[in-house]
């Protein structure tokens, strides 16, 4: 995904010109974040994974997202390579964000809560 992001915003800024080898280039991937100062693609979906999850602790069990969020199927996984699940993903996420303290943190924050 930040491949096909990166590109999108190459095709944006377009080259530029070099001056000292007095020819046209196109932008380092560096160069596009220092102009752009936004997350990538990929950091905001897993901002937004934690946010999700975030609103399905907080509202009542008895609920759908909450049910489904929980639920285990009883099934037989397919051969090859097992697939991430939206729990793993999310794990992974807090681990990058400071752990479980961390997430907590960020969610309290976000919703204008100090912790």
């Amino acid at each position: 995904m930040n491949i096909s992001e990166r590109k999108v915003y190459r095709r944006i800024l377009g080259p530029v010109y070099d001056n000292e080898k007095e020819n046209w280039r196109i932008l380092t991937t560096k160069e596009i974040y220092a102009i752009v100062k936004k997350p990538t693609i990929t950091e905001t979906i897993s901002l937004n994974r934690l946010l999700w999850l975030g609103h399905t602790q907080r509202i009542e069990e008895n609920r759908i997202p909450e049910s489904v969020l929980y639920m285990n199927l009883e099934t037989t996984r397919l051969r090859g390579r097992p697939r991430n699940i939206w729990q793993d993903e999310v794990r992974e996420g807090g681990r990058i964000g400071g752990g479980e303290g961390g997430r907590k943190k960020y969610i309290t924050v976000r919703n204008g809560r100090s912790s």
